[in-house]
């Protein structure tokens, strides 16, 4: 038994996701980022069926638990109004590219945490993130907390982005939200953000460097601060993707990525370099 996973379990825990072999790797990078951080919270990833004993190895021998979850219980009518072809053909990506393996149906079973009434409080994050400082403070934060999606413009703040969110795990909301969830004729365009802010409309915003989106790098260059970045994430294309279209644009985040994701050394937050405008700014 792992030292994370004693029998006084923490009533707080950090959650992700993983529904495949690709998303396994991403945790794996994330899981370490969280135990560089030292944070005693329990580290629990929910896996679906499409993931692999060899793929969850490496996150169990991190001391993360691994919790198998199945797919919500949703109509044939939702699940095809929410399949990859018809969620894509209906709101087109033209912003960034997601990659083959991106499920837009397996989004909403990150609602499946809403079960764990063991903890307390979670905070979900993505398996497409890193922690790059302790964040445990997020657990006094209440439910439901989220930061905005910020990556293009000022106008992005008045949607949130469920990469980070903090959760009070109960399992009468989560019947509620199924319920609510699979009405009669509902779509949620943008899957489980879409829907995440509509169960919760009095959401609470927090800063975006607990949730800061990779294309703000060249979007928004003045709005990234390598000393007040609490969370990346690798929205749209993956770090682990072999040269993706925006490969050369975000490489010094790719490799901070690797550098976690490999077991080598982490680099000095503080010598890294910013990005192009901003650093002429600076200067």
């Amino acid at each position: 038994m792992s030292a994370r996973q004693g029998t006084a379990r923490p009533r707080h825990s950090y959650v992700t996701l993983v529904t495949n072999a690709d998303f396994a790797r991403g945790a794996r990078a994330l899981v370490r980022s969280l135990i560089l951080t030292g944070t005693q919270a329990d580290i629990v990833v929910m896996h679906t069926g499409g993931v692999t004993a060899e793929a969850l190895a490496p996150l169990a021998d991190f001391g993360a638990r691994l919790h198998p979850v199945g797919m919500l219980p949703t109509s044939d009518a939702f699940n095809a109004r929410h399949a990859r072809r018809a969620i894509h053909a209906q709101n087109p990506f033209t912003k960034g590219r997601k990659p083959p393996f991106h499920t837009p149906l397996d989004n909403f079973a990150k609602l499946r945490l809403w079960e764990m009434e063991e903890y307390e409080r979670v905070v979900f994050l993505d398996a497409d993130t890193l922690v790059l400082r302790n964040v445990d403070r997020l657990f006094l934060f209440p439910e439901f907390t989220a930061a905005p999606n910020v990556y293009e413009s000022l106008a992005d703040f008045r949607r949130l982005n469920s990469g980070v969110f903090v959760a009070r795990p109960a399992r009468a909301t989560f019947e509620t939200m199924l319920a609510r969830l699979d009405a009669p004729d509902a779509y949620w365009p943008r899957t489980d953000q879409t829907f995440l802010q509509a169960f919760f409309p009095d959401w609470h915003g927090l800063p975006v460097y607990f949730n800061m989106l990779q294309y703000v790098w060249f979007n928004l260059p003045d709005l990234w601060d390598w000393a007040s970045i609490s969370v990346i994430h690798y929205q749209y294309e993956k770090p682990w993707e072999t040269d993706h279209p925006k490969a050369d644009r975000l490489r010094p985040l790719i490799d901070l990525w690797h550098a976690f994701a490999d077991g080598g050394p982490i680099p000095d937050l503080a010598a890294l370099p910013a990005p192009e405008s901003a650093g002429r700014a600076a200067g």
